[in-house]
């Protein structure tokens, strides 16, 4: 195992550790273990790159960690009343219709594997931000004003477009293997 995919796993056990201080009230402490987690999301793709060392594994460890993550986070940070209902919904949604088209493609024997568009990296990235604002502002009473106000709709906004996206390509690629049959 590679130190890429070695990181993209630390990233993945520091979720349980993460959700476990928000829900016990430690949300400055949760702050400072979620921003080493969101860190290594870049950095184990800087070495993968960097270093020639991408792989097959990495490829499917990294966006289940980065999605593991931020559903967990936006789950325990909506349940907590840091973040709106609706909000959670929308990201927890967009999530779930990712995996599932994966999983529906993978079983009914449609590949559908795609590169990550690059809105689908600022969705992600906004939701690491917003995440961390939340975070920083209720752990460590960091006055944000109306920034996470500006990050909540921006992240739904990109949210929305990037699965809507995701959704079209998804839905064309299966109709075309499915008019390959």
């Amino acid at each position: 195992m590679n130190a890429p995919n070695v990181i993209t796993l630390g990233r993945l056990l520091l979720v349980p550790i993460t959700i476990w201080l928000i829900l016990v009230h430690e949300v400055a402490a949760a702050f400072w273990v979620f921003a080493a987690a969101a860190l290594s999301d870049g950095i184990d793709g800087f070495i993968a790159k960097r270093f020639d060392q991408v792989s097959d594994l990495g490829r499917f460890l990294d966006p289940l960690a980065d999605k593991v993550l931020l559903v967990s986070v936006f789950i325990a940070l909506g349940q907590q009343g840091y973040l709106p209902s609706w909000l959670v919904i929308l990201v927890v949604s967009r999530d779930i219709l990712i995996v599932g088209a994966f999983l529906f493609s993978f079983t009914a024997g449609f590949p559908f594997s795609r590169t990550p568009s690059f809105l689908g990296k600022t969705t992600t990235t906004g939701q690491l931000v917003l995440a961390g604002v939340v975070l920083a502002g209720a752990g460590l009473d960091w006055q944000i004003g109306g920034v996470e106000l500006v990050l909540t709709y921006g992240v739904a906004a990109a949210t929305i477009m990037s699965g809507g996206i995701y959704l079209v390509q998804w839905a064309r690629t299966t109709g075309r293997a499915e008019d390959l049959r």
